[in-house]
């Protein structure tokens, strides 16, 4: 029946995106199940994904039918393909190829039809050559290999369809998690946070508006010889396709195990393509995820996703800077001033006290011109202390609600901080701050933001 189905579709093994199997758990029908589908699909087998419902829901009986429709529907919808639960040891007798772990991007069907409703039926005469399996998947959409006719090789980030309402089923369980946590937990109110995390979500869905982004970094970061941004093609990039011109590399942890002065200097260009953007532009990158960046051969870095990027005022910058001067000299004015400049509210004594224990923390390896770890003992142990001592002391004091402004400004502190840590990287961190801070001026950074905004294209994200 198989056979038939796939002759009359006029469809090949090799086109199928999966095969939902009955899967009923029945060993000898399971057996005689998957040598019939080993049958009809041939060699193919050993490459097209099986997976079944049953682990998941139980037999459902006659609704069993209809139930395994609307999961297809919804992983083709979705462009994942959920794993087969309870399925940890497939049975050797079963001649296929069981997804089991993790999601797994959609096929080549998929891509195709993806692929034509952003570039139109003829989209394939476009590129000289385009590899249908994905070279990386993530949870908006999957990448793709392709060569353009000039002999370019290029990235094209495709997004799953329909994923906005994902996005927002998302965003709304979020919301009820943080009501849930505000009346669990007293020491952070999570307001503030919930609107930035939804603002930054929504802007990842405009592929468009990424591609403007990594245009500004282009141009931020010119002058970082080591630090390198794709180039986009705006012909070929839509709302929802993003193509970029493809940059060579390996994954930062291939490095942790290199020389010491390997994984210094690959801290030292992580720090200044962070913390460049920032200092001379107010830009940061607020996602230091492992997969948004590899290391070249010459160990060169290069960024590739821009989907979270938060454009602060220039007097936003001055607040950060201020906040470290404040730290090192004992100000508490200045403290209290640069507090309020970051957007915190109704500050007591107390709760200066116990967010400068928390900046203290942060700030402390720009404090010692030495070099040195990130941390010293070269574990999370200590940042996951100073974190419980200092939840424990706001929920004490009533608590606080963190301004938007600190959201991701605090992500990238953290997750770059972790990205040093498996590097064991030990770094003049002091002298990397005082050279990227050096004559600072709030008007000089307020005027280059512009100017770059503009010429990028977003002089809708420039801020007063």
């Amino acid at each position: 029946m198989s056979q038939l189905a796939l002759s009359e579709a006029g469809i090949a093994p090799d086109d199928l995106d999966h095969v939902n199997a009955h899967g009923l758990g029945v060993v000898e029908l399971d057996r005689r199940e998957a040598r019939a589908i080993r049958q009809a699909l041939g060699s193919a087998a050993d490459r097209v994904p099986l997976w079944a419902v049953k682990g998941s829901v139980g037999n459902m009986g006659p609704a069993a039918g209809v139930t395994e429709i609307g999961f297809d529907l919804l992983a083709m919808q979705k462009g994942h393909l959920p794993p087969s639960v309870n399925c940890r040891h497939p049975d050797p007798e079963c001649p296929v190829t069981v997804h089991r772990e993790g999601v797994r991007p959609m096929g080549k069907p998929f891509v195709r039809r993806r692929m034509a409703a952003e570039l139109g039926p003829d989209w394939r005469s476009r590129f000289a050559e385009f590899d249908l399996e994905a070279a990386a998947a993530a949870s908006l959409g999957q990448v793709h290999r392709a060569t353009l006719h000039d002999g370019r090789a290029v990235a094209c980030k495709l997004q799953y369809p329909a994923i906005e309402s994902a996005v927002e089923a998302d965003l709304q369980q979020l919301r009820v998690i943080f009501a849930i946590y505000k009346r669990y937990d007293s020491s952070i109110d999570p307001s503030r946070i919930y609107e930035e995390i939804q603002a930054r979500l929504r802007e990842e869905l405009d592929y468009a508006r990424e591609g403007r982004h990594m245009a500004l970094y282009r141009e931020m970061l010119a002058a970082e010889p080591h630090v390198h941004v794709p180039e986009v093609v705006t012909e070929l990039s839509t709302r929802r396709l993003l193509t970029m011109t493809w940059l060579d590399g390996v994954p930062l942890l291939s490095m942790k195990d290199a020389d010491q002065a390997t994984r210094d200097r690959l801290a030292l260009n992580m720090f200044r393509a962070w913390y460049r953007p920032f200092y001379d532009y107010g830009v940061i990158h607020g996602d230091p995820h492992l997969g948004n960046y590899t290391v070249r051969p010459d160990l060169d870095i290069n960024l590739l996703d821009f989907g979270c990027i938060r454009i602060f005022p220039a007097r936003f910058v001055k607040g950060v800077i201020d906040l470290y001067w404040a730290l090192v000299r004992d100000d508490r004015d200045l403290a209290v001033s640069a507090y309020e400049i970051w957007g915190f509210k109704d500050l007591s004594d107390e709760l200066i006290d116990i967010l400068n224990e928390w900046a203290r923390f942060l700030y402390g390896p720009l404090m010692e011109d030495r070099s040195r770890p990130i941390e010293e003992t070269n574990t999370s142990q200590v940042g996951r202390r100073v974190a419980i001592r200092v939840a424990q002391r706001l929920r004490e004091a009533g608590g606080v609600m963190p301004p938007r402004e600190f959201v991701f400004m605090d992500r990238a502190a953290i997750g770059l901080g972790g990205v040093f840590l498996h590097l064991r990287a030990e770094v003049n961190w002091h002298r990397l701050f005082m050279e990227l801070i050096e004559g600072f001026d709030v008007d000089a950074l307020d005027r280059r933001q512009r100017a770059a905004l503009t010429s990028a294209g977003l002089e809708d994200e420039a801020v007063a």
